[in-house]
């Protein structure tokens, strides 16, 4: 994603919502989230969306969503945030709170 692109802007706003992974290439705790992201997917489906965002690539988002440190989780629905962490979240306690932020059930 680029940052002259409006998808991330149109993506964020949809009633579908968007986990969105602010990252770094040389961020090591960056590198243990995408298993992390898969269960996620493999979870809920197409019910629930899932990005990544590098911030050195996109550093005015990364600004604006005042991203302090990597790997940073903002979950949106409807262009709102519904929550917001920095740091590795392991898939059963993120699955639970996406869940719990959305409605969606747990199984």
């Amino acid at each position: 994603m680029n940052e002259n692109n409006t998808n991330f802007y149109q993506l964020i706003n949809k009633e579908t919502p968007v986990l969105v992974d602010f990252s770094a290439e040389w961020c090591g705790p960056c590198k243990m989230m995408p298993p992390i992201l898969k269960e996620v997917v493999q979870h809920f489906g197409e019910t629930i969306k899932v990005i990544k965002v590098d911030v050195d690539k996109n550093p005015l988002t990364a600004s604006y969503y005042n991203i302090k440190g990597v790997p940073t989780l903002i979950l949106f629905k409807s262009g709102m945030i519904l929550w917001q962490q920095s740091g590795i979240v392991p898939a059963p306690q993120l699955i639970q709170i996406i869940a719990s932020k959305t409605g969606q059930k747990v199984q």
